[in-house]
């Protein structure tokens, strides 16, 4: 039974023998470690595997740091495969419990706080242990590998992608500042001189713009202003030039105005600019969180978390109300209705849905967003990574439609795409000369007529329908027969409401069943109409004596 030390060093792995098997319970321990003497007298070096390179190197403490064994240590390792019930010691648990998955290895794995004092010795000796490692040596292979070791760090660590887009919309707001009382303090200044211009441009790029070519305002109508302004406004500006009632100023005053406006030319484009690169930083660090809410609110929660993986760790419900944090603890203490939304208010989304819908909307993007989120912070697959985020906001969409009582957008937008207008079309009408006449129809409308001649005993109610029918079949009926057949119609109608005059109580019970149909009424009916008939004949009467 051996008692190993497996070591780390920037120069390579080191495997070193202890010459007692129990050395970790020695109670000289610590007094023979403290002298390179003492440790070379309790430790002999078994195997050395030297790094090649300074890549190699860097390779090789990563996948120690990640707690993996590397190939180039499974291959170290594998001579110890003959060692039965050997003790091995290493500095870390997540590399002890890796090497204990190894196949082949029966050893017993030791990682705990006995070995601390064990490799702080090795580490301060170790020039002293292994032959032919100079100090100076170790002390530039040290140096190199925590260069390149910081550099990869930097290189893979989300929070520096994080902290581009914290300072850039932490700067685009101080911007928006900043060039609001520049350009405030550029139209009072100028106002005194030109009053009326302010009322005619409204943006402050071109405002600045227009004072930089035309300086005083009598100099409007030989000024060039096409290239900044519409031709409309361009000549509402030269009249009202000609009209102004402001005062006038001297050349140094013009300077100074001119140098002013240079600032808020200078901040609009560097805003542009910065509001842009946001834009792409975006759009590859949160792609989803970008078509959720758009880049300047999902950079704001970013910036209000402190990086993407912390906002990643929140959920809905904190993301919903993020930037509301005064408003939460006032209603929480004044025991009053909590905040529904913070700075995903200024969403498009909720901007979109009337005030009674917008905290519903808010509840179900704020859901939407964290999946979107842990996607983005999470993922290890980026191809088509925007995919989720697009197909969340059709469903937001589609709920805000719902909501305001719209109507649901079409199936084949649902890839982003916006419906183009409907255009309303003159339908099809009915080609009549198309129609073919097929050789049995005359042999349909015999038997039709046939089936006529059999039912026309039945009833008065079965023959109009099938009149119908006839009339349905191609018209075989003459004008004639159709003025005969309402004649007829006609008399048989009289000829009921005469027998129902003069007919009693005992003879309406015997209406013929050639009138009525085959189909009598029930006895009740009858019996309802004799009384009908008897209360009429007895008003009859009593008007006849009146």
């Amino acid at each position: 039974m051996s008692f190993l030390i497996l070591t780390e060093t920037s120069a390579g792995y080191a495997l070193f023998k202890a010459k007692d098997k129990k050395l970790l319970k020695r109670d000289d321990l610590s007094k023979e470690l403290s002298s390179s003497e003492g440790i070379c007298g309790l430790l002999k070096l078994k195997q050395f595997s030297k790094f090649d390179s300074a890549a190699t190197a860097l390779e090789e403490v990563t996948a120690l740091i990640d707690g993996k064994v590397s190939p180039m240590l499974g291959s170290m390792l594998n001579s110890l495969k003959d060692e039965k019930k050997a003790s091995l010691v290493v500095a870390d648990v997540k590399l002890g419990n890796a090497i204990n998955k190894l196949p082949g290895l029966s050893l017993n794995i030791i990682s705990d706080s006995t070995t601390q004092d064990l490799y702080r010795s090795i580490r301060e000796h170790l020039t002293s242990l292994v032959p032919g490692l100079l100090p100076s040596d170790l002390n530039t292979m040290s140096l190199g590998l925590s260069h390149s070791l910081s550099r990869h760090k930097l290189k893979f660590s989300p929070d520096k992608v994080d902290t581009m887009i914290v300072q850039a919309i932490a700067l685009l707001d101080d911007l928006d500042k900043q060039l609001n009382t520049y350009a405030m303090r550029l139209k009072e200044w100028y106002g005194w001189h030109f009053p009326e211009m302010a009322k005619i441009i409204n943006d402050n790029m071109a405002y600045a713009r227009v004072i930089k070519i035309m300086g005083i305002r009598s100099n409007a109508s030989a000024s060039d202003l096409s290239t900044v302004l519409p031709e409309e406004i361009e000549t509402a500006l030269k009249a009202a030039a000609e009209i102004s009632m402001g005062t006038e100023i001297t050349k140094e005053d013009l300077d100074n105005i001119n140098s002013l406006a240079e600032e808020v030319i200078g901040f609009s484009e560097y805003r542009a600019e910065l509001a842009t690169y946001l834009s792409n930083r975006m759009q590859a660090i949160a792609p989803n969180l970008t078509a959720l809410v758009g880049e300047l609110v999902g950079a704001r929660l970013i910036a209000h978390a402190g990086s993407l993986m912390n906002l990643a760790k929140s959920p809905a419900s904190t993301i919903q109300i993020l930037g509301a944090e005064k408003a939460l603890f006032r209603a929480l203490k004044t025991k009053h209705d909590t905040p529904k939304y913070g700075l995903i208010y200024q969403a498009s989304l909720i901007g979109q849905s009337t005030g009674k819908n917008k905290g519903k909307i808010a509840r179900m993007l704020a859901t939407k967003t964290s999946l979107g989120i842990r996607y983005d912070a999470l993922a290890e697959d980026k191809e088509e990574s925007s995919a989720l985020g697009i197909y969340m906001r059709q469903k937001v969409e589609s709920r805000v439609r719902y909501l305001e009582g719209k109507p649901s957008l079409p199936k084949s937008s649902s890839n982003g795409v916006q419906p183009g207008k409907w255009s309303i079309q003159e339908a099809k009408k009915y080609n009549p000369d198309a129609d073919e006449i097929m050789e049995d129809a005359p042999a349909a409308a015999d038997l039709a007529r046939a089936a006529v001649a059999d039912l026309e005993d039945a009833g008065s109610s079965e023959g109009d329908a099938m009149e119908g029918v006839i009339a349905a079949l191609g018209g075989e009926k003459s004008k004639k027969d159709k003025k005969k057949s309402k004649d007829e119609k006609k008399k048989e109608k009289k000829e009921r409401k005469r027998k129902l005059e003069t007919a009693d109580g005992e003879s309406a019970t015997l209406v013929d069943t050639s009138v009525l149909g085959e189909d009598n009424k029930p006895e009740k009916k009858d019996k309802k109409k004799d009384k009908k008939d008897k209360h009429e004949r007895k008003k009859r009467k009593s008007s006849e004596e009146a």
